[in-house]
């Protein structure tokens, strides 16, 4: 593949529900362009950007793929991302590379739960876009009813730029509006045809408001608009080129990636209208505490962004960046800023799927790979020793499922901890963490299907199984109430004895523990006191109700004795713990949990399941905030037991249209009739 410069060059991420088209448009693409000599599917598991062995057995995109193709003397970068929401930091981390995205829209099932949140993500991040209206031959398909249902979704910044010839089993063709031509398809095949008479007033109309959005987009075609001039093809290109990057105009373009159909328009439409990473003028780094602008220019120094890792046991590390600023050759040395170390590039080259093709060097806005980074890790950045920047990291959602993991076989411990950490690699929307607590290690990523492949990854790439079940509660114990009692360590036998009593009182405090003494007349010698603190210390490790950390207990050694020759620290340290089981036990003990601080964003359809389902949580609403959006933000208290399983819940409750954010506040009672369950586990386990 030959060297293009910047201004040759187009970034595009392929973003939108699962099953819209997606992966079956890179494989039109591929074949339009010659990069391939038939057409993949993938119910056959035969393309290009579904090569992992996952993503063949499930029939759908798991990872991101890049798919760069060369047409008419421009190459596109294609992008193609998951649509499972599962795997929506896949689809984060492409947009943060790509100067726009392509939305497709499954015309068959009209605007869907990933439709929306895909457009959502853009709009918020000013990404200009273009929509492609995918599987126009499907039965039943109405090209007008779809546009409507587009429009009152997303407004009337959506205009086509292209039309059907025909719907459903009759699609055939498609008009191409600004160049004013049609194509009739047969295969790949397009042949040009007259455009159908019917279409010509519709065809107006959609001219007429992209002359509109042409004048809005510069001052001085508003003038000559509202003088009644004429624009020149320049100026509509750059004014229509102006509006899509300002976002103020979504083309939409039909097609069906299967038969190949409007493919070729789609490709000249990017290649007219959708700005090329020169466009977009400087990227914001920092140089030290100094914010610094680079320009999308190969005379800048080099600067790089890691946008995915993709881990393969046989090939090693895979890195794929995009270049920022100036170029980089397979020889030259970079330096990672973001660990502050230097790197060595393991060769140049493109991925196409998983297919490397060597390239001797790329310039700025161009997107590229190398293997066998050693330290480099998604969302680093790269660049020239001496004239540094550092980029913000690509923002990724924070995971809201947690399993615990365990071992199928006994001795597999340390091989599962490795292989999750090489897995985390390549989903840094995927965490791993120990519980010092509860001694689990937990998993924790954004959903079911995303822990599912992840277990599936660490059988089939690193020949571990495991099972998955819920994570244990850290519970807690303390007292309600006061008791004062004695401890008494007496042990005659042959030789020294041991002898040491303590009088204790338990009572509870807000603190975490608290020892004191007021012991007087030297009851207990002072020597002893560390002695007796240390056996308190040691037994609030294990409660006396299910064996849970004490909290919130103040002791206070009041009075005791001593024996001037058998006593000593062992012994009173054994009366200190003698006398605190005794006391928990009659100073009211009671099981707490943590209770979470969870917040739901909702749209307000779904506010009465939500709510009631929070109810059945044992959960309490503290508030209801309402957002610009029109959505609701909905706190709330819950008890952890409770929300294990809530990510699932509420994706189902709301057709995924809900996301929530959780954190620990406090301990609280857990109510009485789940304590005596929980403690009865607890003693059956013990047994």
């Amino acid at each position: 593949m030959k060297v293009y410069q910047t201004d040759n060059i187009r970034n595009l991420s392929l973003i939108g529900h699962s099953g819209s088209g997606k992966t079956t448009l890179t494989e039109a693409v591929l074949f339009i362009t010659g990069a391939t000599k038939r057409q993949g599917k993938v119910d056959d598991g035969t393309t290009v950007s579904d090569f992992d062995k996952e993503e063949v057995a499930r029939k759908v995109s798991i990872g991101t793929a890049a798919v760069p193709v060369e047409f008419e003397d421009i190459k596109y970068n294609f992008l193609d991302t998951p649509g499972y929401f599962d795997f929506a930091g896949e689809m984060y981390g492409a947009l943060r590379v790509s100067e726009a995205a392509i939305l497709l829209v499954d015309a068959s099932s009209g605007v869907e739960v990933g439709t929306e949140k895909a457009w959502k993500y853009t709009e918020d991040n000013s990404i200009p876009k273009l929509m492609f209206l995918n599987k126009m031959d499907k039965e039943n398909v109405n090209f007008e009813k779809i546009l409507n249902d587009i429009k009152n979704h997303f407004g009337d910044k959506v205009v086509p730029f292209t039309l059907p010839i025909g719907e459903g089993e009759n699609f055939k063709g498609i008009v191409n509006i600004i160049d004013e031509v049609a194509f009739e398809y047969n295969g790949k095949d397009a042949k040009e045809v007259d455009i159908p008479a019917e279409l010509q007033g519709e065809i107006d109309s959609i001219n007429e408001i992209l002359m509109e959005k042409v004048a809005e987009s510069d001052e001085e075609l508003l003038e000559k608009y509202f003088e009644g001039e004429e624009f020149t093809i320049e100026e509509i290109r750059r004014g229509l080129k102006l509006a899509i990057e300002s976002g103020d105009l979504v083309p939409l373009i039909v097609g069906s990636a299967e038969q190949a159909m409007g493919v070729n328009i789609l490709l000249k439409i990017v290649k007219n209208y959708i700005p090329s990473p020169a466009n977009v003028g400087v990227n914001i780094g920092y140089k030290g505490e100094e914010e610094i602008e680079r320009k999308v220019d190969v005379n800048e120094p080099f600067s790089a962004l890691v946008f995915k890792t993709i881990v393969d046991p046989f090939v090693g590390k895979l890195s794929l960046f995009k270049v920022l600023s100036g170029k980089i050759t397979k020889d030259q040395d970079i330096y990672n800023i973001s660990k502050d170390d230097n790197e060595k590039l393991g060769g140049l080259f493109v991925l196409r799927g998983k297919e490397q093709i060597e390239v001797s060097e790329m310039v700025a806005g161009d997107i590229g790979a190398t293997a066998k980074l050693q330290i480099t890790q998604t969302g680093d950045t790269l660049c020239d020793k001496s004239d540094p920047t550092l980029y913000d990291r690509i923002e990724y959602p924070q995971p809201t499922l947690f399993l615990a993991v365990e071992p199928k076989a006994k001795g597999d411990e340390e091989k599962i901890g490795v292989s999750l950490n090489r897995l985390t690699e390549e989903d840094p929307t995927f965490i791993v963490e120990r519980n010092s607590e509860t001694k689990q290690l937990l998993i924790g990523g954004q959903g079911n299907m995303q822990l599912t492949v992840i277990i599936d990854k660490l059988k089939n790439t690193f020949g571990v199984e495991v099972d998955l079940i819920n994570p244990k509660v850290a519970y807690r114990e303390t007292i309600k109430g006061t008791s004062s009692v004695q401890g008494r360590h007496k042990k005659q036998s042959g030789g020294a004895g041991q002898y040491g009593d303590v009088h204790i009182r338990f009572e509870p405090t807000d603190e975490d523990f608290v020892f004191e003494e007021e012991v007087f007349g030297g009851a207990v010698p002072r020597n002893f006191f560390p002695a007796v603190e240390k056996g308190l210390l040691e037994s609030i490790e294990e409660g006396v109700l299910a064996g849970y950390p004490v909290v919130n207990v103040k002791a206070t050694l009041f009075d005791g004795s001593y024996h001037p020759v058998d006593s000593n620290e062992m012994a009173f340290k054994i009366a200190a713990s003698l006398a605190f089981k005794k006391g928990m036990q009659e100073a009211n003990p009671i099981l707490l949990e943590p209770i979470m601080k969870v917040e739901v964003l909702i749209p307000e359809a779904y506010m009465g399941d939500v709510m009631g389902d929070m109810n059945k949580r044992r959960g309490r609403i503290l508030g209801m905030e309402p957002q610009e959006d029109g959505s609701q933000l909905v706190i709330a208290e819950a008890p952890q037991a409770e929300l294990f399983e809530y990510p699932i819940d509420l994706r189902s409750m709301t057709q995924a249209r809900g996301s929530f954010t959780m954190e620990f506040i406090r301990y609280d009672e857990v109510p009485s009739n789940i304590a005596e369950e929980i403690i009865e586990e607890a003693k059956a386990k013990k047994e």
